[in-house]
């Protein structure tokens, strides 16, 4: 095939300074290539076998079936199996079943098989140590990604393309061919007496890239021939840019964010001093922070929705986001927090031993002791209950339900619970686990931390029923 002679050729020439440029490869180093026996993975395995003895890269060739052709696909890699072996190339063959993952995890074809694809890679890399993992992307691919993404996408950062180098398992994925058009991929291939296998997929209108190769790429190239090339530049700017706009917009979350378990929040006004640039990519390190997998049903108008909330003037605003997702605006707090249910049982009554712990639907802790003596201590973490109103006894706790009143000390008459949260600014998503206290005979005793109620009661003899409230996080 005269490969020998590759340095060359001005596919070497396009190639290599491509690779050095942005460090694709190095000596020494373990390749392994994804081969499907198309064209384009096929001029990739040739161009770095050519590589082997001058940059003393071992490479082994990964080709998956998945199984969508029946036996077709299946002789596809036993094609590239063959190829293997004329290059003295090692070779690992292996099967997934796309429409099995479709039924069960409700994708289309092309999502599932690219999940699947992409999990083989990465398990196979860590069993070959291999540093990098080469996969065929041409010039023409990054063409159709980049209009698909403007068609379907507003985020800038989409327009970023297929990355030539990104980190994956235990090394980098690389896509040295982002430099050539298909044109130039066939073109190579007919000089060099290569011949690939074809997937009839490929020419289907009925996958949304396909349509775009078919009918939307030409017109471009008709108006340059050298698109491709342009669009790649581009991409690779647009990466700089937004890696830096990345780096400060985690410098601004470092400032302004404050993340919890399963909730984040940030005083609005300080969100807000930043650059519109980086509160757009800041509510999305939230979201990426928040949810193991962003939904695919979370689109442009919950960006915008954020927006709006920030400009609200309402004290207690919420939004619903998907999978339980909840963004709480608080006078100048914001909050992203998953819903938290309360558990029925918060929503009876739960008596209170004496003495005795309990704990709290809020995660807190409440101790119950007997005291004597002249008390001295009072604020709205203790409550000291005298032993002689008997008929307050058992003492019960449970979260607010509607209509709850207390009778509160200094105030003529009874206060909504509702009413106090609203004046002391509970946030929304803290109220349905606030603990109250309440006595025997169905009255209020106490918001804890908030509230306590007027006890009347004749005489004391000094002895006390102390209940003391303590955060988990104190």
């Amino acid at each position: 095939m005269g490969w020998w002679c590759l340095s060359k050729t001005t596919l070497y020439d396009k190639l290599t300074p491509f690779m050095k440029r942005h460090q694709l490869l190095h000596k020494h180093a373990k390749v392994l290539v994804g081969v499907s026996g198309g064209a384009d993975s096929l001029l990739l395995l040739h161009y770095l076998v050519s590589l082997q003895k001058h940059w003393d890269v071992q490479v082994t060739v990964i080709s998956i079936d998945h199984g969508l052709r029946g036996e077709e696909s299946a002789a596809d890699v036993q094609y590239v199996e063959q190829i293997c072996e004329q290059l003295g190339v090692p070779f690992i063959g292996k099967a997934v079943d796309v429409n099995r993952r479709k039924a069960i995890h409700k994708e289309g074809t092309q999502l599932a098989a690219r999940t699947l694809r992409y999990q083989v890679f990465e398990q196979v890399m860590k069993e070959t140590g291999s540093d990098f993992l080469a996969l065929a992307h041409h010039g023409d691919d990054q063409v159709e990604t980049v209009l698909m993404r403007m068609v379907r996408q507003s985020n800038p950062a989409a327009l970023t393309g297929i990355p030539v180098k990104r980190k994956f398992a235990n090394g980098y994925i690389v896509r040295p061919l982002l430099c050539l058009s298909k044109n130039e991929i066939y073109q190579y291939c007919r000089e060099f007496e290569i011949v690939p296998r074809e997937d009839p997929s490929n020419q289907s209108i009925d996958y949304t890239r396909n349509f775009f190769r078919l009918h939307v790429l030409p017109l471009l190239k008709q108006q340059d021939r050298h698109v491709h090339l342009h669009v790649q530049e581009m991409t690779e700017r647009m990466t700089e840019d937004e890696e830096f706009l990345q780096a400060q917009t985690k410098a601004m979350w470092h400032e302004v964010v404050t993340c919890e378990k399963d909730s984040v929040f940030f005083n609005i006004e300080a969100f807000r001093s930043y650059p519109i640039a980086l509160q757009r990519r800041a509510f999305h390190l939230i979201l990426n922070y928040l949810y193991q997998e962003v939904p695919t049903d979370l689109s442009t108008q919950h960006e915008k929705a954020f927006f709006a909330l920030l400009d609200q003037e309402k004290s207690n605003v919420t939004l619903d986001f998907p999978k339980s997702l909840k963004v709480t605006k608080n006078y100048q707090e914001l909050r992203f927090h998953f819903l938290s249910q309360v558990e029925k049982k918060w929503k009876d009554h739960q008596f209170i031993k004496v003495p005795g712990e309990m704990l709290l639907p809020n995660g807190a802790i409440l101790t119950a002791t007997y005291t004597s003596g002249d008390i001295q201590e009072d604020n709205n973490y203790t409550l000291h209950i005298p032993i002689e109103c008997e008929s307050l006894l058992p003492l019960s706790m449970r979260v607010r339900m509607p209509g709850d009143r207390i009778k509160v000390k200094g105030l003529n008459g009874r206060k909504k619970v509702k009413d106090i949260f609203i004046d002391e600014k509970i946030p929304v998503y803290l109220r349905d686990s606030w603990p109250l206290i309440f006595g025997a005979d169905g009255s209020l005793l106490w918001i804890v931390g908030l509230r306590k109620a007027e006890l009347v009661h004749e005489g004391s003899v000094g002895k006390y029923i102390s209940l003391t409230y303590m955060d988990s996080n104190e």
